[in-house]
This record gives C-alpha cells, sequence and structure tokens, in this order.
C-alpha cells in the first residue's frame, strides 16, 4: 500500500495527535477526548498539518506555523515553524518525513518565509534538510551557600528605587507579552510568542497529557514603575538531618530587558529563604547569572546543547535583513539539494546596511545552506565550521572575513520551545 503524506482533515485530527503522543513517547498516547482536541483544533490551521495513515491509523505527523524571528540588529523576519514532527517507529526508514518535509518547506518559499526553524529533539536528522544549529542553550545549578551572596543584603537596585513583586497568571497574561516584545527588539534569536503561548505557559487551556504545578511568578518594576523583568520559578520541598533545608528553585522562564532587572531577578531567586540550589533553566550560553555570583564557580553547567536551528529559504532577504558591524564583500556559493536556496551571491555588508545579489563572480566561499543557518544568527565560527571542512576557501583569508563579518557581539538566545 502507498504511504503517501497528505493534509490531515479535522475528523483524522484526534487520531494525528494519538501519533504525536506515540512519537514523543508520552506515557498516555490514547486519543485525546472531544475537549482536548476543540482546544487545540481552535488554535490549528489545518493547511498546514500533514499525516500519513496505513489502514486508516495515523503513523507519521508534521505541523508548521506562523513564526517570527528576531535577527542580528533587531529586525524580524518571516519563519517557518516546524514542530509535532514524528514518525511511529513501524514505519521508520521509509522516506515519510524527508516526503513531508520537502512539501512543508516548498510551500513555505512559496509563501515567502526567509526561513525554516525547528527545535531539534535528535541533532542528526535535519541537517540532511538543510537546518543547521544556530543558537544553543545553556543551563546553571547554582549552589546559593557557595555562591557568596549575602541573604542579609537588600536586592541591589532596591537602592535606585527598583522593586521585586509576587504576581499571579492573570498578571503575566497582562504585562508578558508587551516585556517580550521589547526583549524581541534588542535579542536575535527571539521568536514571536501568541495570545494560545501565553495562556499555555500559565496554566490556561493544557492538554490531558500535560500535568501542571503554578508557579511562582515575580516581577522588578524600575524607578519608574516600568516593568522590565519577569520570572517563574518553581520550588521543591526537601529537608536534610537536624531539619536543614534543602529546597531547590527551579526557573521555568525569565525576561530581563535591563541589566538592572536581569540581576535583581537572580539575586532574588538566589535569596529566598530554605532554598539552596538553584536551577536557571535554560539561558543563552552568555548570560550575566555565573559572573553575578561573588563565586562564580557556584554556578555549574549542567547542559549545553543546540537549541534553536534555521534554514534559510531565501538568501538575498534573509542576509539583507541583518545587521553587520563592519564593511566587507563576499561572494558566497550556497549549496542546496533541494533548489530552495542555492546560488551564487555577492554580499556587500557596512554598518548602514547590506546588498545580497545573484552573480557571475568567482566564488570566494562555499558552503552548505545548512552552514548559512549556523552563521546567520552570529553564533557561530566561519573559521571554526571551514577548519573542520564545512566551509570551502577559495580566496584566501576570505573565511576570517566572514568570520568578522557575520559574528554578533552577544550569543543567539531562542527562550522558548515549539
Amino acid at each position: 500500500m502507498s504511504l503517501d503524506p497528505r493534509l490531515v482533515t479535522a475528523a483524522e485530527y484526534p487520531d494525528w495527535l494519538r501519533a504525536v503522543g506515540t512519537g514523543f513517547l508520552r506515557a498516555s498516547a490514547a486519543v485525546p477526548g472531544e475537549e482536548e482536541v476543540a482546544v487545540r483544533l481552535a488554535h490549528t490551521d489545518l493547511a498546514r498539518v500533514q499525516g500519513v495513515f496505513d489502514a486508516g491509523r495515523c503513523v507519521a505527523t508534521f505541523r508548521s506555523f506562523a513564526q517570527e524571528l528576531t535577527v542580528v540588529g533587531g529586525a524580524k523576519v518571516r519563519a517557518d515553524a516546524v514542530t509535532a514532527v514524528t514518525v511511529t517507529p513501524t514505519h521508520r526508514r521509509r522516506g515519510l518525513l524527508s516526503r513531508m518535509m520537502a512539501t512543508d518547506l516548498a510551500a513555505a518559499k512559496e509563501r515567502g518565509d526567509v526561513v525554516a526553524s525547528l527545535i531539534a529533539a535528535e541533532y542528526p536528522i535535519y541537517g540532511r534538510y538543510g537546518f543547521g544549529p544556530a543558537a544553543w542553550a545553556t543551563e546553571w545549578e547554582i549552589d546559593v551557600p557557595r555562591a557568596g551572596l549575602d541573604p542579609r543584603a537588600r536586592i541591589p537596585s532596591e537602592a535606585d528605587g527598583g522593586r521585586i513583586e509576587l504576581v499571579d497568571g492573570a498578571d503575566v497574561r497582562k504585562l508578558g507579552p508587551e516585556l517580550h516584545t521589547r526583549l524581541a527588539a534588542r535579542q536575535h534569536g527571539v521568536v514571536s510568542r501568541d495570545e494560545r503561548w501565553w495562556q499555555r505557559s500559565t496554566g490556561v487551556d493544557l492538554p490531558a497529557y500535560e500535568t501542571w504545578t503554578e508557579p511562582f511568578y515575580a516581577v522588578y518594576r524600575s524607578a519608574d514603575g516600568e516593568t522590565d523583568g519577569l520570572i517563574a520559578y518553581r520550588a521543591d520541598d526537601r529537608w536534610g538531618d537536624g531539619k536543614q533545608p534543602l529546597n531547590k528553585a527551579t526557573v521555568v522562564g525569565m525576561t530581563a530587558v535591563t541589566p538592572a532587572a536581569e540581576r535583581a531577578l537572580w539575586q532574588f531567586v538566589c535569596s529566598i529563604d530554605w532554598i539552596t540550589t538553584v536551577r536557571t533553566g535554560y539561558r543563552a550560553p552568555d548570560d550575566l547569572v555565573p559572573l553575578l555570583l561573588p563565586d562564580p564557580r557556584a554556578a555549574r553547567v549542567v547542559t549545553y546543547a543546540d537549541w534553536l536551528w534555521l534554514r534559510v529559504l531565501d538568501v538575498p532577504r534573509a542576509l539583507e535583513a541583518r545587521t553587520y558591524a563592519t564593511g566587507a564583500a563576499l561572494v558566497l556559493d550556497v549549496r542546496d539539494p533541494a533548489g530552495l536556496a542555492g546560488g551564487r551571491f555577492l554580499l556587500e555588508v557596512s554598518p548602514s546596511g547590506a546588498s545580497c545579489v545573484p552573480t557571475t563572480r568567482d566564488a570566494d566561499l562555499s558552503l552548505d545552506v545548512g552552514e548559512l543557518g549556523t552563521l546567520y544568527l552570529g553564533d557561530e565560527s566561519a573559521l571554526r565550521l571551514a577548519a573542520l571542512g564545512r566551509i570551502e576557501e577559495h580566496r584566501a583569508g576570505a573565511a576570517a572575513e566572514a568570520d568578522t563579518v557575520f559574528r554578533a557581539p552577544r550569543r543567539a538566545w531562542c527562550p522558548d520551545v515549539f
């Protein structure tokens, strides 16, 4: 029997959800109830939901949705966000994902999306479709007693009139979107959040397989009353011998748009009574948190891994959207076996703007489209990729020049999983 990917109908959507649960090894992969299906379907564009069916049962899933990505310099580009990608173990190695991916990327190209994006559950899968890791994530665990913070000291920003306030989920849904908009204007790698994101992240309309424990929420307000930071954290309840507290606070989200807010929120969560350990959640690899501590060794890295992957769909629009700190001209020969974004391009950049146009000039560098995705947000070194044999240098010094052109002052960071 032919197994062909196709769009999923509303009637097939419950079985598609069951297949997603099976693919992600969720404890309950039964067909969800009518109420959950209705809630999820209301926020799903079936024109972007693919499935493969065998004897009436869904055995592969794929979905995409519209997204905006902040690039270096603060501009936003249209992204095709890929999610819910699964193939049931009984139907692997039949090319099902390849066909679903090809269909989706072709549609994204036709729509005018500049890049495709995803969070890769497994590293080896997506490079063959032209994606490259463009932003990484780090999580620290802080040994609070060792950190050297004075538990009697006030939060430094309070001396400048700032303050920390506890809030609830309703406040987060009200204050969070504007704060995230401010973050997205300054941090490359940030992706857009819709109203549904804020509902789910505060426990509203969750699917049945997700258990919910309400976190604590706190905001930082500057002296003029502006909300410049937001943190959400949960805490366990552990006590050791001699009635000594051994509680851990786990940060599930933190947004700060000023250094003062960032310092205040980290010091706040590290100064809560009974908390002896803080897990930071996934942060940018160059996050300030370790160096905010009197003893940075108190913060040990527990995770450092690839996070946001990008697949360039339109080379000129992508490279012209971001900013560059220096002036240069490079001819890039971009290889794309899928035929979506390949070609030879003259990239001319300066601090005042960029131009990227097709050219017949000799190439300075040759690279696959996935390596261009890796370079795009300025988080990787062109010299390192050249040393690895993943960029071919045709003009002496071109890789070093590309390194200067593409690198950003701070590392890229995507705070979301999708």
